[in-house]
Parts: structure tokens; sequence; C-alpha cells
């Protein structure tokens, strides 16, 4: 165990990913957490936060404090009192998607640790569902980054890196948990020059670019014009816990969940790019797309039948 008892150590998250990444340091004495900073479930649903889980639920029977904040970005005068009060040496993060405001950071002993996920070096790659687009763009490499918070968007300084693959079967929930392994490993690794001030590291140079948000309108499938590839990649980037990539049939809003190519030999002569060409007795069926078929596994409910066409417009 490291240990760093003698210092207080804030956890700020509200995520699955949070979860995962902490749960075995804490369960395992690895790391000594003073107080969680999360969100009830009230509040995610306010803020409408993907992939919520609440922290509080990592205390177990320990002495750690629990901190619902007044507001998701820790603007509001009874959060920023609230962390001044405590005087906490380092602040972990966990799944957090706000920006910590400079006033908090700077009561830091030892300062904010972030991590930030992209398929570039940072600062290439910063901002918003790194995850999604990742996968959206084909990329076949993932890098996280342990860096210092600051108040810019994942410019920090980074402490370290490490990288793993994307390979054709992960969606974007395996990436999280190979995101969480590697996050957790950088910690344990780092954690103890951290706090005793000695460690090295490294400000970011070179030319810097953004993912820009996404929303769930972005979900939407043009079985006109994506491959069968883009439209599986779609699929697995936006599955559970994001809204899920859709289109319409016969006025209903279905929502894909899982698919994989099917294959890209089979030919449907006369077939229109999102048709359905075969429905399977368990209720997977066969869509005909741009270079080949997609075959889905999980989606909502809706009258299935061969010969339905998928539209991006809810009246067709």
């Amino acid at each position: 165990m490291l240990d760093n008892s003698e210092k207080k150590i804030v956890l700020v998250g509200c995520t699955e990913y949070g979860y995962d990444l902490y749960k075995p340091l804490i369960d395992n004495n690895l790391v000594s957490i003073s107080c969680i900073v999360t969100l009830n479930k009230e509040q995610s649903e306010r803020y409408n936060v993907s992939g919520y889980k609440d922290l509080s639920c990592l205390v177990g029977d320990s002495s750690i404090m629990v901190y619902n904040p007044k507001s998701y970005d820790l603007k509001s005068v009874e959060d920023q009192n609230f962390f001044s009060s405590q005087k906490f040496d380092l602040m972990l993060m966990g799944g957090w998607q706000r920006l910590i405001p400079d006033c908090i950071l700077r009561l830091l002993k030892f300062g904010g640790l972030g991590l930030h996920g992209s398929s570039e070096l940072l600062p290439q790659g910063r901002g918003r569902s790194p995850v999604n687009w990742s996968i959206i763009q084909n990329k076949k490499r993932f890098l996280i980054h342990l860096f210092y918070l600051n108040a810019g968007v994942d410019d920090g300084d980074i402490i370290d890196i490490m990288d793993f693959d994307i390979n054709e079967y992960d969606d974007c929930k395996t990436i999280y948990y190979k995101i969480s392994i590697l996050s957790r490993k950088m910690i344990l690794n780092n954690l103890g020059a951290i706090l005793n001030g000695n460690v090295v590291s490294k400000k970011q140079s070179g030319f810097s670019s953004y993912y820009p948000k996404r929303t769930p309108d972005d979900g939407i499938i043009d079985w006109q014009n994506m491959s069968v590839y883009e439209v599986y990649n779609k699929i697995r980037a936006l599955t559970k816990p994001y809204p899920g990539a859709f289109t319409f049939c016969n006025g209903a809003k279905i929502i894909i969940w899982k698919a994989q190519i099917f294959d890209t030999r089979i030919i449907y002569y006369g077939s229109s790019f999102g048709e359905i060409v075969e429905v399977f007795s368990g209720g997977d069926f066969v869509v005909n797309c741009r270079d080949g078929l997609l075959l889905i596994r999980e989606y909502t409910s809706f009258e299935l039948m061969v010969g339905s066409v998928f539209s991006t417009i809810k009246g067709e």
C-alpha cells in the first residue's frame, strides 16, 4: 500500500468509469481517500450524465466523507467554501465532465490530477467525447494521459502516458474498461512521487486540436451515404452508456445498440441501402448497406419485417 494516510485526497467523479478505476484502489487499501465528491441520482438526471454512477457506494463501512455539490461545475459559493474549509492536498478525477474552477485548484497543495484519452498525443485530441470520436474515425490506438489540472481544457503538464489497441470488437464500453485499467496503473506508478514533490512532468508542446462536442442527434445513421464499416463504427461508438445510434422505420425511432459486420460477398440484388433483407428466428436481422451486410443483434423493439427500409427522416 502507498502510505498517503497523512495526506487529504479528494476523489471527484460520477461515472461508471470512475467507479471501475477507483474501486480496486479503495477496496485493497492501495490509496487512502478522505472525501468523495459525486452527484446524486437527481443531479445526474438534471445534468444528463452519460454512464452515471454514484461514487458514494465506494465508501462502504469506511470513514470517507461524501459531498454532493450544489453545482456540477463547482462554481457555486457553497462548493467553493466547502473546498476552502477542507484544505485537501490532492484531487483525483474519475469521470467528471466539467472543468474544475481555478479558485479550487489553487487550494490544493499538490494540485489536481486529470486523465484524458485521445487517439493522438496531447495537445492534439483535447476536448469532448474522445472515445466516441476515435471509434467513429476508425482509429487503431488510444492513449491515456495523466496530467495536472488547470483552468484550460486538457492542457496541463503531462506526468505519464500509456496506450492500448482499439480492435474491431471494441465498443465504447470496452474502451472504458481499458482506460480504467491503465489509469489505475498510472496513478499507482506516480502518486508516491507526486505526494513527495519530486515527480517529473512535461509541458505540452506543438499544434493543438479539439474534438467537437457531440449531441444525441449526431447518432442518426445515414444508410445512403455511409459504408457498412462506417455504420458499424457509429453503432459501437455510441452504444450504452451513450444514447445510441438510431434510425427511423415507418415513423418509429429505433435505437441500435449492438451490431457486427455480417458479410461483404453475399449480394441482395435490387435491395436498397438500409433495407432489411433477412430476419432470423431469434430476432437478429440483416440490413443491406454500402459495401456489405450488417447484422443487427440488439435494438429497441419495432415491427420487424423483411423489405422495410430505414430512413434518416421520421416521417418516411
